[in-house]
Formats: structure tokens, C-alpha cells, sequence
């Protein structure tokens, strides 16, 4: 999979941007704070409809305009041209310009791994954190899945309005709650069994990059859930147990939004004692499991987006993490220091593009 071409209009601090990329190498260099990453960010929108850096789309759009409009030409043994309209209206996706119906099928077309410094709040940060990008690198592989995701929120919302009301009025029917908590326990068993499977098999490649990466031990992810070895009845006990806490709070307490998982060094979470840089090569490591899973899941070669990775690393690691990438795989590289990059790279099949705030010009190579 590659990205053939990229025009962008409203987006960030660019107005009108339209520029040509390498099936290969990628390379963004600029001071801090020029766009580089405001670019990266565009094609990863114009794959999977959202930022990485916000929740909002709000800030996507240039101030003082109406819309953003991301396009691009998609090769995937065909060219295709995709298109996404945000605007406070949402979202407008097209695919050769026909418009989408849901969102949902429109996500794992363009397939992106992303490596981006706050990656690492996968380990540092909150459960729903994990959740969250646990949730979207699933979506790339798994329609079936987001909509799972959305009928199991949409039921929750439901479930944890009425335990308010039932709170408020005690006189409310309990069967209305039970047909909510038997919808939330049937999706929530099955997005459960969909995420451990998928961390099954990213866990059939983590450890042995994440050795080759750092040259010591063996990683594994670890999946934690209430769910684990429970059934449909003995979910129903529980829900029914939790009864009186969750009209309490308003909140259901029992459920895959609670989930979590755990990056484990030899059976240590890697949040409780590891340093900066093994968890790093632990997210370093996963990413590239995500590559190899689409590879032989999908018969897809994603592409694969480096953000500000060699800033804090010496030229051995940057090496130890080059030399175990697939060098078939379309990359785009941000750096703000060109001596950074091993020669190899600076190739005439690569291109090198120039950012200073606001522009991007396409440059040469200096030997």
C-alpha cells in the first residue's frame, strides 16, 4: 500500500498543500514546531478519520475557515482516490467519489502503524488509554468489530441513563434494565473475545522484536478483564450484584469499558519499573507486530509513519530498529536533524521534503 499523492486544504497551518511522495522513503525535516508532524497527521486522518494528537476535530481546521478537505491518491494494486470533508457539519468520506455510508467502512481501507512520541502514554497513561488505541488499531483489521464497539456504546449510554431515572424513582420496571444488561453482556462477549484473540496474535511477534530491538529478554502483552472465563448467566449474577452501586453512581461498573492490558517484561508490567527507553522499544516492538500482522492477516503492507522516533536514540539503536523494519513498506519519516538518518536512506528513490511553517517544498539530497 502506498500513498501516491496528498493535497490538503484548511488543514492546520496549511492552506493549500499539494505534494508527490516516494513508494519508499519519506523524509520530513524542520525546526520544531514548522508542521512536520501537522503533515503526518493529515495522512493519518485521511486513513482513519481521526487525529492521534486530538479528540476534537475542531483544531484540525484552519482558523477562521468552514472545512478541511484531506485527499489522496491510494495505490493498492489499483490507484484509488480517497477524500475526507470535516466541517462542524462531521464527516464526508469518499472513495473515487462516491460517498460513504458509515464511516465504519470507509476506516480499514487505508492502512497506517503510527509511531508518535506520545505513544508511549500506551503504557504510562490510563486503561481507557490502552482501550482507545487498542479500539482503533483493531478497526483497521475488523469491521465487524467497530461496530460491535458502537452498539456496545450506544447500549451503555442507554443502561447508565435509566439507572439514573431508576435512582430517581424506585417505582421504575427492572425489566427494562435487564433487556440493557443482557444486550451489554451479548456484545460485551463478543468485543472481548475479538480482543483477546487479536492481542494473541500480536503477542506471536512482540517478544521477538522487542529482543531484537533492545538485545535482552522477551515482552508479552498481557489482557485483563472480568469477562475472563465468565458466561452469559454468570455475567447476569454479577450485573445483578452491582445493581444497587451502579444506580448510585449512575454508571455501570461491570464491562469491557473497563478492560485493560498490561506490556509485561518477564512477567513485570513495564509501567510499574521499566525506564523510558524499554518502554520505547516495548511500543516500538508492538508496532511492528502490527505490521506483520496485517501482512499475514491482510495480505497488506501498511504504511508505516515515524514521528520524531531518533530525536532521544543513538545511531546503534536507530540502526537495531531500521535493520528489522520491512523495507518494502512505504515510510514517512519526521526529523529535525538530518545527520540523524543512516546514508542508506538518503537514496535517489527516496525524497526528502523541507518544512518551515506553513510550507513544504520537495528538496535534494546533500552528499
Amino acid at each position: 500500500m502506498r500513498i501516491v499523492n496528498l493535497k490538503l486544504l484548511n488543514f492546520r497551518n496549511y492552506n493549500h498543500l499539494t505534494l508527490s511522495f516516494s513508494p519508499n522513503i519519506n523524509v520530513i525535516y524542520g525546526k520544531n514546531g514548522s508542521g512536520k508532524t501537522n503533515l503526518i497527521e493529515a495522512i493519518y486522518v485521511l486513513g482513519l478519520t481521526k487525529s492521534f494528537r486530538s479528540s476534537t476535530d475542531k483544531v484540525l481546521v484552519m482558523k477562521d475557515k468552514n472545512l478541511t478537505k484531506i485527499s489522496g491518491v491510494v495505490f493498492d494494486n489499483i490507484n484509488k482516490e480517497y477524500q475526507l470533508t470535516i466541517s462542524g457539519d462531521g464527516k464526508i468520506a469518499k472513495i473515487d467519489s462516491h460517498r460513504q455510508n458509515k464511516l465504519s467502512d470507509y476506516i480499514a481501507k487505508v492502512n497506517i502503524v503510527l509511531f508518535h512520541p506520545d505513544s508511549l502514554k500506551v503504557i504510562k497513561d490510563s486503561p481507557s488509554t490502552r482501550r482507545e488505541n487498542l479500539n482503533i488499531d483493531m478497526s483497521q483489521f475488523d469491521n465487524e468489530f467497530v461496530n460491535l464497539l458502537n452498539d456496545y456504546e450506544k447500549v451503555l449510554k442507554q443502561r447508565n441513563a435509566y439507572l439514573k431515572v431508576m435512582y430517581a424513582n424506585a417505582n421504575k420496571s427492572q425489566t427494562y434494565l435487564d433487556i440493557l444488561t443482557d444486550k451489554l453482556i451479548d456484545y460485551g462477549l463478543k468485543i472481548y473475545k475479538k480482543r483477546v484473540n487479536f492481542i494473541e496474535q500480536i503477542n506471536k511477534y512482540i517478544g521477538d522484536f522487542y529482543s531484537k530491538i533492545s538485545g535482552i529478554g522477551t515482552l508479552k502483552i498481557k489482557y485483563q478483564s472480568e469477562l475472563k472465563d465468565k458466561n452469559q448467566e454468570k455475567l447476569k449474577k454479577m450485573y445483578n450484584s452491582l445493581k444497587d452501586k451502579d444506580m448510585l453512581l449512575g454508571n455501570t461498573t461491570l464491562g469491557v469499558h473497563k478492560d485493560d492490558y498490561a506490556f509485561c517484561f518477564e512477567s513485570e508490567s513495564l509501567k510499574d519499573y521499566a525506564s523510558q527507553g524499554q518502554q520505547k522499544n516495548a511500543i516500538i516492538a508492538y508496532k511492528l507486530s502490527l505490521i506483520e500482522l496485517f501482512k499475514h492477516e491482510r495480505n497488506i503492507k501498511p504504511i508505516l509513519i515515524l514521528d520524531d522516533l531518533f530525536s532521544e536514540l543513538d545511531n546503534e539503536k536507530i540502526n537495531n530498529i531500521l535493520e528489522v523494519i520491512d523495507k518494502d513498506l512505504q515510510i514517512f519519516i519526521t526529523v529535525t536533524d538530518l545527520n540523524k538518518l543512516p546514508s542508506y536512506i538518503k537514496d535517489k528513490d527516496n525524497k526528502i521534503f523541507n518544512c518551515g511553517f506553513g510550507e513544504i517544498r520537495e528538496d535534494i539530497w546533500e552528499n
